[in-house]
C-alpha cells in the first residue's frame, strides 16, 4: 500500500496514482508465494491465470506475458542476483524479499526480455508504487537504472568468474544453477565443458507441454488434431503441443482418456512394460505411484495384455490423484494409500514392478525452476534409506523371474547408480536388464545397462532407469 498519504505533497506537484498492471501484479504475486509458501510455480500460476481470464482482466497474450515473466524471473534468479549485488549498496540478505522480487523481475525485463528498457523501468516502478509503496519505489528505480546500463552479456563478464580460474562458478552464474547443482550434473554427464553448458542452457529453455494418449481410450491421431500439435520424438503415445497451448482446453484430457505426461515418464513406463520376462505377465505394481501419471499408463498397456494393476501410494491425498488418473482405466486396477516400505501385499506377488522413487527433482528443472534454489547437498542424505528401502520392497515384491524398474527424476549419481549398486549386493539372485533395447529408436543412452535421458540430448527431463530381473 503506498506511503505517500502519510507524508505531505510537494507544492505544485500534485499526487499521482501509481497505475495497476494486473500482468505484473499478477506476476509478482506469483513469484511472493514461491517465496513466502515454498509453493511451485505450475501451481500458483494457473489458478491466478485462470482468475485472471474469468474476471476479463487478462487476454492470451497477458497470460503468456505473465508466465514468461513468473517461470523467466526464477530460472535466471541467480544470474539477475548476481547483477542486482552489484547494483545496491548492502547485500542482498538485507534487501526485503518482496523488494527483491520486484527488482528481479524488473531485471528480466530488462536483461531476458525485448521489452524496451525504458518501458521495462517505468513499468517495474509502476509495479513497485502499487506493492511496495513509494519510497521503496524510487529504490527500484535506481538499482534498475544501474541494471539498464548493460545487457546481459555486459554484465555476465562483470559479475561471472573466469572459466578459467573457476569453471563450476563461472557455469553458475552464467547459467544460473547453484554450484553444488552444476558439480552434480556435471559428474553424472562425463565429458567436458560443451555438454554441461548444453544441459545447463536446456534447463533455463521453457519445455513444451506433452501429452499422452493413454491406449484404449484416446490416439495420438486423435490429439494431433489439435493445433499445433506434433507427434512426440520417442513414445508413440506422446504428443507435443509447440506452441504451448492450454491442456485443459481438450476433450481427451477432460475426460481423463489423456494427459500431461513428460515423455521421459512415458518411456519409462513403457520400458517397464516391454521388458522380456519368464512366466505369467498377470500382475504388475506401482509401488510409488503418485501423482498417477506413470500408474495411467502402466495400466492401460496393462489392460492390453489382461493384466492387472496395483497403484501404491503413501500419501492420501496423491493416492486419490491416483485414482482420478486411473478412473476409467478399460481393465482391472487397484489404488491404495500404503507405505512402500512396509508393503501390505505379499512377498513375491508381482510379475512387474515399477518404483520411480521420490528424489531431489534435479532431473526437472525445466519444469520446476524454482526447485534448483531450494534443494540443498544434504537432502541427499534425507532421500538415501527411502530409496535404498523402496528398491528393496521392489525386489521382494517381485517374483523370480519378474522384473523391476528402478526410477528417478534426478541424475545425480547418488540417488541413481549408487542405489542399485548398494542394494543389488544385498540381492545376489537378480541380474541387470540392458535397458537401451526397451527404449527403440532413443539415442546416446550410453554404455548400459541403465540410461539416463536428458533435456538436451533427448527433450525430455533427466530421467533415470535401471531395469533388474530377480533371478532365484
Amino acid at each position: 500500500m503506498s506511503d505517500t498519504s502519510r507524508r505531505p505533497r510537494k507544492p505544485g506537484k500534485p499526487y499521482r496514482r501509481p497505475q495497476k498492471d494486473p500482468v505484473r501484479i499478477l506476476a509478482f504475486e506469483a513469484l511472493r508465494a514461491v517465496d513466502e509458501r515454498d509453493a511451485y510455480a505450475n501451481l500458483v500460476l494457473p489458478p491466478l491465470l485462470r482468475k485472471a481470464r474469468e474476471g476479463g482482466e487478462f487476454d492470451g497474450r497477458d497470460a503468456a506475458l505473465a508466465t514468461e515473466l513468473v517461470y523467466g524471473t526464477l530460472r535466471r534468479q541467480g544470474t539477475y542476483d548476481a547483477v542486482i549485488a552489484e547494483c545496491v549498496d548492502r547485500p542482498l540478505r538485507e534487501v526485503d524479499p518482496p523488494v527483491l522480487d520486484v527488482l528481479s523481475l524488473g531485471a528480466h525485463q530488462l536483461l531476458g526480455t525485448r521489452i524496451p528498457s525504458h518501458a521495462a523501468v517505468s513499468a517495474t516502478v509502476e509495479l513497485a508504487r502499487v506493492v511496495l509503496g513509494d519510497g521503496r519505489a524510487k529504490f527500484v528505480n535506481a538499482v534498475l537504472r544501474k541494471v539498464a546500463q548493460h545487457d546481459l552479456d555486459g554484465w555476465l563478464e562483470r559479475v561471472a568468474p573466469p572459466y578459467d580460474e573457476d569453471p563450476e562458478d563461472h557455469l553458475a552464474v552464467v547459467h544460473s544453477h547453484p554450484r553444488w547443482v552444476v558439480s552434480a550434473l556435471w559428474d553424472s554427464l562425463g565429458g567436458g565443458r560443451a555438454g554441461i553448458e548444453e544441459l545447463l542452457a536446456a534447463d533455463n529453455e521453457r519445455p513444451e507441454v506433452t501429452l499422452v494418449a493413454r491406449p484404449g481410450r484416446a490416439t495420438a491421431d486423435e490429439l494431433l488434431r489439435e493445433d499445433a500439435a506434433v507427434p512426440g520424438r520417442w513414445s508413440p503415445f506422446a504428443v507435443r503441443l509447440t506452441e504451448g497451448g492450454e491442456p485443459g482446453s481438450i476433450e481427451a484430457v477432460r475426460d481423463g482418456r489423456a494427459g500431461v505426461q513428460d515423455e521421459g515418464s512415458q518411456l519409462v513406463a513403457l520400458a517397464l512394460a516391454n521388458a522380456p520376462l519368464d512366466g505369467p505377465d498377470e500382475k504388475w505394481l506401482d509401488g510409488c505411484a503418485g501423482p498417477g501419471g506413470k500408474a495411467a499408463l502402466l495400466a492401460a498397456l496393462a489392460a492390453e495384455r489382461g493384466a492387472a494393476l496395483l497403484a501404491s501410494e503413501k500419501q492420501p491425498h496423491r493416492a486419490g490423484l491416483v485414482a482420478k488418473a486411473l478412473a476409467g482405466n478399460p481393465g482391472p486396477y487397484q489404488v491404495i494409500a500404503a507405505d512402500g516400505t512396509r508393503p501390505p501385499w505379499r512377498a513375491g506377488s508381482f510379475d512387474r514392478v515399477l518404483m520411480d522413487v521420490p528424489c531431489t527433482g534435479l532431473g526437472a528443472l525445466r519444469r520446476r525452476p524454482e526447485a534448483r534454489w531450494r534443494r540443498r547437498p544434504e537432502d541427499l542424505d534425507g532421500f538415501a534409506p527411502l530409496q535404498r528401502g523402496l528398491l528393496r520392497t521392489a525386489l521382494e515384491s517381485v517374483r523370480v523371474g519378474g522384473v523391476v524398474g528402478y526410477a528417478t527424476c534426478s541424475p545425480h549419481l547418488a540417488e541413481t547408480r549408487a542405489v542399485v549398486a548398494d542394494v543389488l549386493k544385498q540381492f545376489p539372485q537378480t541380474e541387470p536388464v540392458d535397458a537401451r533395447p526397451l527404449l527403440p529408436g532413443v539415442p546416446d543412452l550410453g554404455d548400459g545397462p541403465d540410461v539416463q535421458l536428458w533435456p538436451h540430448r533427448h527433450g525430455t527431463d533427466a530421467m533415470y532407469l535401471a531395469v533388474v530381473r530377480r533371478t532365484g
